[in-house]
C-alpha cells in the first residue's frame, strides 16, 4: 500500500529482555483507589470504571526529560500500574481476562489539572487534560512469565526523592482482571493495548526541574526529569 504523505513511526514501549512492544492504544481508568477518589472529590463505593484515553505516540521512555507542557500552570503527577495486552477480544469473562495480559510496568497519567477542573465544571471532554504530548511515560515491560499477575504490593512516587503518593496494587478498586473484563464490554481489546489502571492518593504539581521516580514492587521503577 502506498501513502499520501509518510506513515507516522509506531510507538513502541521497551519489553524487558525482548524486543519493543508496539502501543496500539492507551486507555486509563479514572478513580481505581478509593483515597484517590475521596481527595478528587467523588464516592469510592465500587461505581461501575470509567475510562478516558491518551494517543498511542504520548509514551515516553524512561530517563526522558519531559517538556513543561504549554497552556498550563498545573501539572499533575499519577503512578500507575500499567498492563500490556498480547490478546484481543469483546466481552471477555473475569476468569479468563487475565490470559490476555502480556506484562505489567509503571507508568506516569501525566495530566493537566487546570485544564482539567475546567473541564468538569462545564461538562466537556478531558481529552486535552489527559491525551497531550509526552503524558504517558512508561517504563520497560516485563513480561508475565517474569513478572506473574502483580495483585498486592507497594506503589509510589517521589519527586526530588520525596515521598508524594504511596498505596499498595491490593487497594485497587477494580483489579485487573475486572477492568479488563468490564473494558472489553465497552470496545474490543487488541494486542498493543495499554491500560493504565489508575492512580494512588496524594497527587500533585510538578515545576521545571524536578526529577520524578515512580515505583511498582517487582517492576522496574520509572524516572524522568521536568525540562
Amino acid at each position: 500500500m502506498s501513502f499520501a504523505i509518510p506513515a507516522p513511526a509506531q510507538a513502541t514501549v521497551a519489553v524487558v529482555g525482548g524486543a519493543a512492544f508496539p502501543v496500539r492504544r492507551i486507555y486509563c481508568v479514572g478513580r481505581n483507589y478509593a483515597a484517590h477518589a475521596r481527595e478528587m472529590g467523588h464516592d469510592p463505593d465500587r461505581e461501575p470504571p470509567f475510562f478516558f484515553m491518551k494517543p498511542a505516540d504520548a509514551v515516553v521512555p524512561t530517563d526522558s526529560v519531559v517538556p513543561y507542557p504549554v497552556a498550563t500552570s498545573d501539572y499533575h503527577h499519577e503512578i500507575e500500574l500499567v498492563v500490556a495486552l498480547a490478546k484481543g477480544g469483546r466481552n471477555i469473562p473475569v476468569e479468563q481476562a487475565l490470559e490476555l495480559v502480556f506484562g505489567y510496568a509503571v507508568g506516569l497519567d501525566m495530566t493537566r489539572r487546570d485544564i482539567q477542573s475546567q473541564a468538569k465544571k462545564l461538562g466537556r471532554p478531558w481529552d486535552m487534560a489527559k491525551g497531550f504530548d509526552q503524558s504517558a511515560p512508561c517504563a520497560p515491560i516485563v513480561p508475565v512469565a517474569q513478572a506473574g499477575h502483580p495483585d498486592q504490593g507497594a506503589v509510589w512516587l517521589k519527586v526530588n526523592g520525596e515521598v508524594r503518593q504511596q498505596g499498595d496494587l491490593a487497594d485497587l478498586i477494580w483489579s485487573v482482571a475486572e477492568t479488563i473484563s468490564y473494558l472489553s464490554g465497552l470496545v474490543e481489546l487488541f494486542p498493543g493495548d495499554l491500560i493504565f489502571t489508575g492512580t494512588p492518593e496524594g497527587v500533585g504539581a510538578v515545576v521545571k526541574g524536578d526529577k520524578l521516580q515512580g515505583h511498582v514492587d517487582g517492576l522496574p521503577d520509572i524516572n524522568i526529569t521536568i525540562g
